[in-house]
């Protein structure tokens, strides 16, 4: 365990690796929680207000009620309390201790904050096509819950292959996301991304990539798209929390050059994104 993570739980900060949740919280049992991840520059968050409106949708579509911000905002301060220069916040929201099988228990949530510096991102990263895919039928289909273990399974499968991030096509053979990451393409003179029916988790960066260069006259679109497109495409970037935008220099095999929308798609959102730390 890292010591520079600062951990926070149920109102007190708390040393990494030490215990601090019970055996039977339901988000240990079965993984019935949601999280959502942000960064941190010079001690604050990026786009709070849509990460914690994100969080509250993903508990609705849990069935739970929307979570307490302030006993969020309470945790972010404290593990801000020493600010990172960059980095990464995650704070999770569980249904709390529960029975060991899928009912729920009510008990209340429990709520954990934890922090950690983080390099800044590459110039540009490798992705690879998994063979498994994303159910976009799925009851969870597009919420950020804590059941990450497909993820971290591709991750693996990618980064075994020396790439930085694994991308998922979804039942119907469509193109549809990363294990953290948002894609885009680019064919012709227009940038392209699955829209959210694939599947993909609405990712706050893709949210505001699509606004900020529709603003700019940079031509973007959700559209439907075969998992086959990342054969042909002119230039591939990823969008994540912490990533901002990045190109892909690689897809499996393919070598990439990083073109001039993608260029246009990161200039447009550093620029905006310095205007305001939550837009």
């Amino acid at each position: 365990m890292s010591t520079d993570i600062r951990v926070w739980v149920d109102g007190a900060r708390v040393e990494p690796g030490a215990p601090a949740i019970s055996a039977v919280d339901h988000g240990i049992t079965v993984g019935d929680g949601v999280f959502e991840t942000a960064k941190a520059e010079a001690g604050r968050v990026f786009a709070l207000t849509r990460h914690a409106d994100r969080l509250d949708r993903s508990l609705d579509g849990l069935g739970l009620p929307p979570a307490n911000r302030g006993v969020i905002e309470a945790g972010i301060a404290a593990v801000l309390e020493e600010p990172l220069a960059f980095g990464r916040v995650r704070w999770t929201v569980t249904a709390g201790i529960g029975p060991l099988g899928s009912d729920r228990g009510d008990g209340g949530y429990t709520y954990v904050v934890t922090a950690g510096p983080m390099p800044r991102p590459p110039a540009s990263g490798g992705v690879v096509v998994v063979p498994w895919t994303r159910n976009e039928r799925a009851a969870t289909a597009g919420l950020k819950t804590t059941s990450y273990a497909d993820n971290v399974v591709a991750l693996a499968h990618a980064k075994a292959r020396g790439a930085s991030e694994a991308i998922f096509a979804n039942t119907r053979g469509e193109l549809c996301e990363g294990t953290g990451s948002n894609i885009f393409v680019v064919v012709g003179d227009e940038i392209l991304t699955p829209p959210l029916r694939s599947g993909a988790l609405a990712g706050i960066t893709r949210e505001l990539v699509l606004q900020w260069c529709l603003a700019d006259g940079v031509p973007v679109r959700e559209v439907d798209l075969p998992i086959e497109i990342l054969r042909d495409a002119d230039e591939v970037f990823i969008t994540s929390s912490t990533r901002d935008v990045m190109p892909v220099d690689r897809v499996d095999e393919r070598v990439l050059s990083v073109g001039p929308l993608t260029k246009a798609a990161a200039e447009s959102f550093a620029r905006h994104s310095a205007e305001s730390m939550d837009p």
